[in-house]
C-alpha cells in the first residue's frame, strides 16, 4: 500500500485551502492509499528554528530530536503532497519552518565528500497543490520561488519518479466556477497520481 504524507498549511479551517486539502486527501484515499494528513496549523507545529537546533543542525542523528515525530512521518512516506497558498511569493511561514526544521542533514539529504546527496528516495511521488493571489505572469516575473523550491530543491532530495505542480493563479479574482473547476482538476490529478 502506498503511504502518502499530505502536508497542509492554511490557518483557516473552512477556507478554499482546506477544501483543496480535503479533496487531495480524499482522492488519494479513494485510490486505496494510506494517507497521513499533517495539517500544520491544526497540529500547532512550531516553525521556529531555535538557537540550539541551528547550532546542532549538522549533528546527525541528534539533530532529529526536537522534530523526531515529524521526521518519522516524512521517512515513512512513499508520496509527499504539499497543499498551501502562496503568500508574498513564498510559502506560509509554518511550511517554510517545517522544511527548515524537518528536512535536515541525515533526513532529507546527506553530505558526502562535501557534496549533497538526496536521502528521501523512498518518496517516489511528489506533488504540490497551491493557489496564488496574482497571475501566472506576475509570479514568473518574480521568479516563482515556491514552484522553483518544490520542483528543484524538494525534488532533488526525493528524486521522485512522478511529479505534479497544480496551481490556481489569480485566486483573488477567481470566480466560484473557476475555483470549482480547479478543485475538480485536483481530485482528478490526485486520483491518477
Amino acid at each position: 500500500m502506498v503511504r502518502a504524507l499530505v502536508l497542509a498549511a492554511h490557518p483557516v479551517p473552512d477556507s478554499y485551502g482546506a477544501a483543496l486539502r480535503d479533496a487531495t486527501a480524499g482522492a488519494l484515499r479513494g485510490r486505496g492509499w494510506d494517507v497521513d494528513l499533517c495539517d500544520l496549523y491544526a497540529e500547532r507545529f512550531d516553525p521556529v528554528l531555535s538557537e540550539a537546533e541551528r547550532r546542532g543542525y549538522h549533528e546527525v542523528p541528534a539533530n532529529r530530536g526536537p522534530v523526531e515525530s515529524y521526521v518519522a512521518r516524512v521517512e515513512a512516506a512513499d508520496a509527499l503532497v504539499m497543499v498551501f497558498p502562496v503568500w508574498n511569493f513564498g510559502y506560509p511561514a509554518i511550511l517554510k519552518g517545517f522544511l527548515d526544521r524537518v528536512f535536515l542533514p541525515g533526513v532529507s539529504f546527506l553530505i558526502r565528500d562535501g557534496k549533497l546527496a538526496p536521502n528521501l528516495t523512498r518518496v517516489r511521488r511528489l506533488a504540490a497543490v497551491t493557489t496564488y493571489g496574482g497571475t501566472r505572469m506576475r509570479a514568473m516575473l518574480c521568479g516563482d520561488p515556491p514552484r522553483r523550491c518544490v520542483t528543484r530543491a524538494v525534488r532533488f532530495v526525493c528524486q521522485p519518479r512522478t511529479m505534479r505542480y497544480l496551481a490556481l493563479y489569480d485566486m483573488n479574482r477567481a470566480s466560484d466556477a473557476r475555483r470549482g473547476a480547479f478543485l475538480k482538476r485536483v481530485e482528478a490529478e490526485m486520483g491518477s497520481f
